[in-house]
């Protein structure tokens, strides 16, 4: 017998790519399960299925960095008790952390891809499955967007929750309105702007000569990246990203204050007299809306 769920939970991550840097993502997570039916005459409550696999999957994977551990350009250290430097080593657009562990996720993988995500995330769920579950099928995907949509990662350091880590992200859709309709062109326009973006609001930036680093990047400068550094619940994060990869607004990145952010944005490009309705998405689902 078999149990499906489609579209049980969506991870909200970033990864490090030794050709796009960090990248910002947003898988949909679809599970099949099959196996005897228990004695309520289920293979698993529905109940149980969400709130143990959305557990796991949201402890272990979602709003942390992946990490390709197996890419020879990527350097891991450990700093103090309970922190992790990392280095992506790009010639001229090399990328460093020091961050508590947990903002990480460490894939047994050279890249970072859908299938190499997916074979992580079944090898962290089939070990925690009720024993008459014999098998596990899980199915991740992108949302299907047919127009603009952009890569971003940020922090939020004033979160509660887990949207505090300074290198999580999403892959989101983009809708500007001009005069009642939608105007493709400036969708995709700003879509490349924003083509796999570091986000970071401008009180965070610091000096990079101020961070804690480690030895691999002793030849970064100021004059080729910005350093970011501030001190949330979960504890003190830094970051080292290339200029080139990067824009700094001067409000936090919530995709409130983000949906307003390209609001001013475009309409600086428009006719005085045109209205401006801004659709920005966090991901899946899930946005804010900014007129002008």
């Amino acid at each position: 017998m078999n149990l499906f769920v489609k579209a049980l939970t969506v991870i909200d991550a970033s990864y490090l790519c030794d050709e796009r840097g960090m990248v910002g993502e947003s898988w949909i997570l679809d599970v099949s399960l099959s196996g005897q039916l228990n004695e309520m005459s289920m293979v698993l409550d529905f109940g149980k299925v969400k709130k143990q696999i959305k557990h796991l999957v949201d402890q272990f994977v979602d709003h942390r960095l992946l990490i390709p551990q197996r890419n020879s350009k990527v350097c891991c250290s450990e700093t103090e008790q309970g922190y992790l430097c990392i280095d992506l080593m790009r010639e001229g657009k090399s990328i460093h952390l020091n961050c508590p562990e947990e903002a990480f996720c460490f894939v047994d993988a050279r890249k970072i891809t859908v299938e190499s995500v997916t074979q992580h995330v079944y090898q962290l769920l089939r070990g925690h499955l009720p024993d008459n579950v014999e098998g596990l099928e899980i199915t991740l995907r992108s949302e299907n967007i047919a127009g603009a949509y952009y890569h971003y990662s940020h922090g939020l350091k004033k979160h509660d929750g887990n949207c505090q880590r300074i290198a999580h992200g999403h892959r989101s859709m983009l809708e500007l309105i001009v005069d009642g309709q939608r105007h493709p062109a400036l969708e995709k326009q700003f879509a490349l702007r924003w083509e796999d973006i570091y986000l970071a609001s401008r009180e965070d930036k610091v000096d990079v000569n101020t961070l804690t680093l480690s030895k691999p990047s002793s030849s970064v400068t100021d004059e080729s990246h910005y350093g970011f550094s501030y001190v949330s619940p979960q504890g003190k994060f830094e970051l080292v990203i290339p200029k080139c990869e990067t824009e700094i607004i001067d409000t936090d990145t919530t995709v409130e204050l983000l949906a307003s952010y390209i609001a001013d944005e475009i309409k600086k490009t428009l006719h005085g007299g045109q209205s401006l309705r801004v659709v920005a998405y966090e991901g899946v689902g899930k946005g804010a809306i900014a007129c002008r």
